[in-house]
């Protein structure tokens, strides 16, 4: 009689509208399971015989009860670390940048010394450095209108609070109109103080405000030093304002003029990136002091190939001085025109050989002589001049370094070969004619 009872309990509590317990579906569920069923008493040996009574899950009142310590701090640091990381998401959708930014951490930026001091030099010279535009005008075919359109354009800096601007003659030639724009991408019109085609510089003037005007620091190139750092501003392809970096590659090269062919000495070696657009651009050293204007490059492609050269600063300065003050640059002249060197090493000599000197010229008055043809058309060799003042003369490279170290008006001694006999002629030098 006693499993009837037991047996309507449980066809009442099968029966009942409650619905059944559900399966425990997180983990700490499990472990109240676990602990119940672990320390509930033994069952009487009268109750055995009935069914079991299928009691709900037990809902714990604490976690401690539940889990051991070390498993709650686990879970509890897992749930704090999510709701931090749901309330920093919601902040952001939500645009609340002030929420956000308590759980953003932004890495400062920092930069080495070397990396400074280069960032402070770009700031403090861009400001001295100019864009030449080269104008040419072109007639229209069709229409026949005049027209002024881009022929090439250049890199230059300013050098005083006048207004004046220094840069490449090959910048500028052949330009009907210039415009020289500055760092804040104000525009004026340029007019030509003077050039110098030999050593390849030339002066503009601008009218600009004078508080628009940061002439760059004039350097020394005197006492460079192969291997120091370089930087090199200009506009290359037309990126205005752009900075490369290098070192001095070398020192005391020599160049030709790109409009004479008359060489330029002691000129600089870098492998500063310069490309088309940096010719006329600074060459600045670590401390932002003007070395040198970036003239030519050494490259079969004609972009960079890592050999630039650029003309010192020292000869830059004299050569700006005089055209500033006079217009041009007053060199002495032999006044001769001189065969290739080619040509001279092809007859097995050695020296300079005239070719013309006009009677009007200063060697034509000291009495050199030109090469010609006698009756038969047979070609007489003029003059070869072996040395200058005592300077042994070998092309026409060393020609032109003695006489940019003369004055106009100076006696030279000029030694030629006539024929088969040395003799030694007296030459004032003369200015050279003005160029237009």
């Amino acid at each position: 009689m006693a499993a009837a009872p037991s047996s309507s309990a449980a066809a009442c509590f099968l029966s009942s509208p409650c619905p059944l317990p559900r399966r425990p579906r997180h983990f700490p569920r499990h472990l109240a399971c676990a602990a119940a069923s672990k320390h509930a008493p033994a069952a009487s040996s009268s109750r055995s015989l009935a069914l079991p009574s299928p009691a709900p899950w037990p809902r714990p009142r604490r976690l401690a009860e539940l889990v051991p310590a070390e498993a709650a701090g686990r879970l509890l640091s897992s749930a704090a670390g999510s709701l931090i990381v749901a309330l920093a998401s919601a902040a952001l959708i939500l645009g609340d940048a002030g929420a956000a930014s308590a759980f953003v951490v932004a890495t400062p930026r920092k930069l080495q010394a070397d990396e400074l001091a280069t960032v402070r030099l770009f700031q403090e010279n861009t400001p001295s450095v100019v864009y030449i535009t080269n104008l040419a005008v072109r007639q229209d075919a069709f229409t026949l209108d005049v027209l002024e359109v881009p022929q090439g354009s250049g890199s230059g800096f300013v050098w005083d609070k006048s207004g004046h601007i220094v840069t490449n003659f090959h910048v500028i030639r052949g330009a009907s109109d210039l415009r020289v724009t500055l760092a804040d991408q104000s525009v004026y019109e340029a007019q030509v103080v003077g050039f110098d085609q030999d050593k390849d510089v030339a002066v503009l003037r601008i009218k600009a405000p004078m508080d628009k005007l940061r002439p760059i620091p004039v350097g020394v190139s005197a006492d460079l030093l192969v291997g120091q750092k370089v930087y090199a501003i200009g506009n290359p392809f037309g990126l205005d304002h752009t900075l490369t970096t290098g070192v001095i590659s070398g020192l005391r090269r020599e160049i030709s003029s790109a409009a004479t062919g008359r060489p330029i000495q002691d000129v600089i070696q870098t492998d500063a990136a310069i490309n088309p657009g940096n010719s006329g651009g600074p060459l600045l050293d670590s401390s932002g002091n003007l070395i040198g204007v970036n003239t030519a490059i050494y490259s079969p492609s004609g972009a960079s190939s890592g050999v630039g050269f650029s003309i010192p600063v020292d000869t830059v300065g004299g050569i700006v001085d005089q055209l500033i003050k006079f217009g041009k640059v007053t060199r002495p002249i032999l006044g001769i025109k001189f065969a290739p060197d080619q040509s001279v090493e092809q007859l097995g000599l050695s020296g300079v050989l005239v070719l013309d000197a006009p009677p009007n010229g200063p060697a034509g008055k000291a009495g050199l002589q030109s090469t010609k043809r006698d009756a038969y058309g047979r070609l007489v060799l003029g003059d070869i001049i072996t040395s200058v003042n005592g300077a042994k003369v070998t092309n026409g490279s060393d020609l032109y370094r003695i006489l940019d170290q003369c004055k106009v008006g100076e006696t030279v001694t000029v030694e030629v070969l006539r024929g088969d006999h040395k003799e030694k002629i007296p030459v004032v030098l003369e200015p050279k004619p003005d160029e237009s």
